[in-house]
C-alpha cells in the first residue's frame, strides 16, 4: 500500500518527466529553427562573393526594399529580427544548459570516457559542449550589435568587419557555429528518428561544416578587402 509520501514522490517524477519531455522538444525545435537560419544567413552573406551589387540587392531585398519609396529598405526589420534571434538563442541556451557539465570532474570523466571508448556520437556531443561555451559569449555580442547599428551593405558592413576589427570576433565565432549548428541538426535527425542511418547522417554533418567554413572564411576575407580599399568617413555603397 502506498503512502502519502511515495503518492508525492511519484507525482513529482511525474511532472519531472513531463517537464523534461516538454524541455526537450522546445530545445530541439530552437536549435532547428538557429540551424536553418546559419544555413540561409552564410549563403546570403556569400552573395558579397559575386561583387558588391550582388551584396546590395540581397540587403534591400531582405530589409524590404521592394515596399519602400527610395528602394533601399528598412534597417528597423535587421534589429527587429536581430532581437527576435537573441530571445531564440536564449531560449535555446537557457534547456541546453540543463545538461551542461557544471563541475571540472564532470568534464575529465568526460574527457577519460573520450580517450576510453571510441564513439563517434560522444565526440560530436563534447564538440557541441565546447563550441556552445564559445557561443553562450559570442553570439549575444554579435547579436546586439546588429540591433544597435542595424545598417548593413557593401560597404558599411566592410567597415564593421576591417575598421572596426569585427573580423576577432567572426573568426571565432564562425567555426564555433557552424560546428554547433551542423552537428546540433544531426543529433536532432538522430534523436527524434527522421533517420536511422547515423554514419551518413554524420558525414553530411562534416561535409557542410567544411562547405560553410569555406563559403563564410571567403566571404570574411573579401569584406576584408572592400573595407582596406575605403577610406573614412565611410559612405554607403549605391549601384
Amino acid at each position: 500500500m502506498r503512502t502519502l509520501t511515495d503518492t508525492t514522490a511519484l507525482f513529482q517524477q511525474k511532472v519531472a518527466s513531463a517537464w523534461s519531455a516538454k524541455a526537450d522538444r522546445l530545445q530541439s525545435a530552437t536549435g532547428i529553427l538557429l540551424g536553418c537560419f546559419l544555413l540561409v544567413h552564410l549563403h546570403f552573406e556569400s552573395s558579397i562573393l559575386f561583387g558588391k551589387e550582388a551584396f546590395y540587392h540581397v540587403v534591400q531585398f531582405l530589409e524590404g526594399g521592394m515596399f519602400s519609396e527610395t528602394g533601399h529598405g528598412y534597417p528597423l526589420l535587421t534589429t527587429i529580427f536581430s532581437t527576435f534571434l537573441l530571445v531564440v538563442v536564449l531560449v535555446h541556451a537557457a534547456f541546453a544548459l540543463r545538461r551542461f557539465p557544471a563541475q571540472i570532474g564532470q568534464w575529465r570523466a568526460l574527457r577519460s570516457q573520450m580517450q576510453v571508448v571510441n564513439h563517434s556520437d560522444t565526440r560530436v556531443w563534447f564538440w557541441q559542449l565546447v563550441s556552445g561555451f564559445i557561443l553562450f559569449f559570442l553570439v549575444p555580442v554579435h547579436l546586439y550589435t546588429m540591433i544597435a547599428t542595424p545598417e548593413i551593405g557593401p560597404h558599411l558592413s566592410a567597415e564593421r568587419v576591417y575598421h572596426d576589427n569585427a573580423w576577432l570576433l567572426y573568426i571565432v565565432l564562425l567555426p564555433a557555429v557552424v560546428i554547433h549548428a551542423m552537428f546540433g541538426l544531426y543529433r536532432v535527425a538522430v534523436k527524434w528518428g527522421i533517420s536511422a542511418n547515423r554514419n551518413g547522417l554524420r558525414k553530411l554533418a562534416h561535409i557542410l561544416v567544411v562547405y560553410l567554413m569555406v563559403i563564410g572564411l571567403l566571404s570574411l576575407a573579401q569584406y576584408m578587402i572592400i573595407g582596406s580599399e575605403l577610406t573614412l568617413p565611410i559612405e554607403p555603397f549605391r549601384p
